[in-house]
């Protein structure tokens, strides 16, 4: 019984949902963020009944900026998202944490999803499309995979956190 098990859980269909369906999905998720429907104008809308929800009501100026740092923080989490899931679904069942294969992998995906999508808003009505956009992404991809080597090095004791090695007088 364990060992079908085993099995079940280490067939390609399994890994295919646990693990590539999570980043299947981001991906529709981040396409459906580069069409017209999140604009600048639309978001800045959203952006503007939250604030006023918590009572702050900015001038049409510092509304511009907020919206504008808003979006810019969303390009670069959402990457830094799916640069996680890349780099989860390229590892899958791997008994080892980190490789620099899967990590060379899951950039060379971020970078090229970038720039597709970059290129993607060019089509849009109401957006366009910037290789500062790009490189802002891709940023926030290998800014995700710099901490999942971290973490994973730190796991595997081959970085030790500096408050041990600190001596306290």
């Amino acid at each position: 019984m364990a060992e079908s098990l085993t099995t079940a859980q280490s067939s390609l269909g399994y890994k295919i949902v646990r693990y590539w369906l999570p980043v299947i999905g981001m991906l529709v998720v981040m396409y459906w963020f580069s069409t017209d429907a999140l604009s600048g104008e639309n978001t800045r809308g959203i952006i503007e009944a939250v604030l006023s929800w918590f009572g702050y009501h900015p001038g049409n100026r510092s509304l511009l900026k907020i919206n504008y740092y808003v979006r810019k923080c969303a390009h670069f989490t959402e990457y830094a998202v799916l640069a996680a899931l890349l780099f989860r679904a390229f590892r899958a069942d791997n008994a080892q944490l980190w490789r620099l294969k899967w990590a060379i992998y899951s950039l060379a995906v971020i970078v090229s999803w970038a720039l597709l999508d970059e290129w993607h808003q060019t089509f849009t009505r109401t957006r366009g499309g910037s290789i500062w956009d790009s490189l802002l992404d891709s940023s926030g991809g290998l800014f995700s995979l710099v901490i999942v080597s971290l973490l994973s090095l730190r796991k595997q004791g081959l970085l030790a956190p500096r408050l041990k090695d600190a001596k306290l007088h």
